[in-house]
């Protein structure tokens, strides 16, 4: 098959989607698939390179030439809706590459939809988070609350607090317009856990839908060499927060419970710093940025385990996989699709989001219990398997060959299905 992969962000650009979709890539070409990917344009990247076997495409967009609409100028996101100038980019590379899959990853997709039709090919789409409903795609209302389902009187206000009136409004008609074209024109949705498919609405709509969760390479194990930033790490057997360090990320509420502790190893968070990043922590707290991310596997490796107190619903964090991955138990809140990747005492322990008393007693409990830090160790190390390329990849392939059967888009296929399986269980 030829296809042709969409995401806003790439490498160098590194997060959890650009690693999916650039793992995605390799993995399909390993598999003997003719892959290319199409990308916004990152300031000092070449526009076209090859990566492996993967050619990159960096393409722009009218909106992404606009500075001042985006917070992060490292990260100029794609609009979710048209954007006039990518449409034609997008259009001149289906030409060149003929595709039989699109598969977008992220908002990228609306600048698709227009040229889904004339294109030929077939359009996957990957929900990595609430977009389709939500104009911030998070799915928390004023940012406070999980969000009860998008309603114009809830959504524009609590876009404005987020973008300001102008950039509110314009956001959310126009996820609104794309979220009803993609709704009736995408072959088939893949949601990265239960929660997404839920909270978009694809459960109880008419688009065809599968639940596949994202994955890690099938060596997310083997060690590279070590980064001279290791030596900054305390001994072995500290505790490890990844990801953005920032509320919806429950920082704040590790901070507390971590206070609560006795007799605590030393705390160690590696991970953006954001507008709401704390600006002071405790002394035995140890805070680092901007790690690649071959270092934060030697992290993982050498932590006691992990903690990822979201109080927000995370879609399908790639970080508990790595760490799983890595022969480390987490502690995670039961909220989004950790449920689906975490199993409650077996593969780590869940707590109720916001908790700062559960989340410190679920912490004090597996440093005084070794034996049980050690079951669930063992446990995790054996269910990540279901999560690596090998597993998942192979479910991808089989909805690409699905939609380009003669019947997809016909009478015969059922209203609406789910994988059938669970996302990460």
């Amino acid at each position: 098959m030829r296809v042709l992969l969409l995401s806003q962000f790439y490498p160098p650009v590194i997060g959890g989607e650009e690693r999916h979709v650039r793992n995605l890539g390799a993995a399909l070409a390993q598999r003997g698939h003719h892959v290319s990917v199409g990308t916004l344009m990152h300031p000092g990247a070449p526009e076209t390179e090859l990566d492996g076997a993967v050619r990159v495409h960096r393409l722009r967009g009218m909106l992404q030439r606009l500075s001042g609409l985006h917070t992060d100028p490292e990260r100029r996101h794609a609009p979710p809706f048209p954007d006039p100038e990518l449409v034609l980019a997008l259009k001149r590379l289906v030409a060149q590459e003929e595709p039989d899959i699109v598969h977008a990853h992220n908002w990228i997709y609306a600048s698709f939809l227009p040229l889904k039709v004339l294109s030929g090919a077939r359009l996957v789409v990957t929900l990595h988070d609430y977009g389709l409903v939500c104009a911030k795609k998070n799915f928390m209302h004023l940012g406070a609350n999980l969000c009860s389902g998008p309603a114009p009187a809830k959504c524009l206000p609590c876009a404005t607090r987020h973008y300001g009136a102008v950039k509110a409004t314009v956001t959310t008609l126009g996820n609104w317009s794309s979220s009803f074209a993609a709704r009736r024109v995408v072959d088939r949705f893949i949601a990265v856990s239960h929660a997404v498919a839920r909270h978009t609405g694809l459960t109880q709509g008419r688009a065809l839908y599968e639940i596949i969760p994202n994955f890690v390479p099938d060596d997310v194990e083997v060690l590279g060499p070590e980064d001279p930033c290791l030596r900054e790490l305390p001994g072995d057997g500290f505790l490890l927060f990844v990801g953005d360090m920032m509320r919806l990320k429950g920082i704040d509420v590790l901070l507390q419970a971590y206070a609560g502790l006795e007799r605590a190893p030393q705390l160690v968070l590696i991970g953006r710093r954001v507008a709401d990043t704390p600006t002071e922590f405790p002394p035995n707290v140890r805070v680092f940025s901007k790690w690649p991310h071959s270092a934060i596997m030697h992290a993982w490796r050498r932590s006691l385990f992990g903690v990822l107190p979201s109080v927000g619903p995370e879609a399908c964090a790639t970080v508990i996989m790595e760490a799983m991955a890595s022969g480390k138990a987490i502690i995670a809140t039961d909220v989004g699709g950790m449920p689906d990747i975490v199993d409650h005492g077996e593969t780590g322990l869940l707590v109720p989001p916001g908790d700062a008393h559960a989340l410190a007693h679920a912490m004090q409990t597996l440093l005084e219990d070794r034996v049980l830090l050690a079951r669930l160790e063992a446990t995790s190390f054996t269910r990540v398997r279901r999560l690596k390329a090998g597993a998942v990849v192979t479910r991808i392939e089989e909805v690409y060959r699905d939609v380009l059967r003669p019947s997809a888009n016909s009478s015969e296929v059922p209203a609406h299905q789910g994988s059938g399986e669970p996302s990460c269980r």
